[in-house]
């Protein structure tokens, strides 16, 4: 993961390229809100699914319900 802080003026330039046009007071909480997602992937891309099946894999709407209420 890169580990610099992204500044308010790299998330102006992300937001313009994606046609988002930010506002100076907005520019702070903008680049501190992608620090954060940006650690949440990071911890995401850590964990191991090597035992877990794709989405793909399962069917919904044919729940199974072995439990009398």
């Amino acid at each position: 993961m890169n580990t610099d802080r992204i500044t308010p003026q790299e998330a102006a330039r992300w937001a313009l390229r994606a046609g988002l046009p930010l506002s100076d007071e907005r520019r702070e909480a903008v680049a501190g809100t992608a620090e954060y997602i940006q650690s949440v992937i990071a911890t995401l891309r850590e964990l191991d699914f090597g035992d877990i099946a794709p989405a793909a894999v399962y069917i919904t709407g044919q729940e199974h319900v072995d439990a009398a209420v």
